[in-house]
């Protein structure tokens, strides 16, 4: 059994959307990153390769191993959305890539199975350790959360998770096993 320990990182502010557009984390919260550290267990730490994510992992690694970062954990690729602003893009396409995810791609970009394959495959293959800590990103964890509890997508869309915010899903032989979601440490 691996336990993930699912960290969202840092917030952008950004008011836009925010997929594979590489925008840098607020990482001033010191507090808050030394009391996610200080959660966490002494376990190897892997992110996205998106800087926000890298640099929250680099905030809260401490002297855990650092594995390389993994790009198949990146966020949703919105494609022709990504990084402009909500206003922009409101309409029947977007609410319905929101209200019916799963095989709805945005233009140019992925849907929902395309990010929950990729990074099923990359965490099923990180996932060897007793315990894995992933930096990464609020859609990654929300794909992860729908495989652990068997939540549909538009479903697992309900649950909040928050920036610096931890989740915990266990791979176990059965298949994988929610534990908790969006605590704050």
């Amino acid at each position: 059994m691996t336990r993930l320990w699912l960290v969202r990182h840092g917030p952008t502010h950004a008011k836009r959307m925010v997929g594979h557009v590489d925008l840098p984390a607020d990482l001033s919260d010191t507090v808050a990153l030394a009391h996610l550290a200080a959660a966490l267990p002494r376990a190897p730490v892997v992110s996205s390769d998106l800087i926000r994510a890298a640099a929250t992992a680099d905030a809260i690694q401490d002297d855990r191993p650092r594995l390389p970062h993994e790009r198949d954990l990146r966020e949703f690729d919105y494609g022709d959305w990504d990084h402009r602003p909500f206003e922009e893009i409101e309409g029947p396409e977007l609410r319905a890539y929101f209200d019916d995810p799963g095989h709805r791609r945005a233009p140019n970009g992925e849907s929902w199975n395309d990010v929950a394959a990729r990074v099923t495959a990359a965490l099923d293959r990180l996932g060897t350790g007793p315990d894995l800590i992933v930096v990464v990103h609020m859609g990654v964890i929300l794909t992860q959360w729908a495989r652990a509890t068997g939540k549909r997508p538009y479903d697992a869309l309900a649950q909040r998770i928050d920036n610096l915010s931890l989740t915990r899903i266990d791979l176990t032989p059965g298949g994988p096993r929610a534990v908790f979601a969006n605590r704050i440490a």
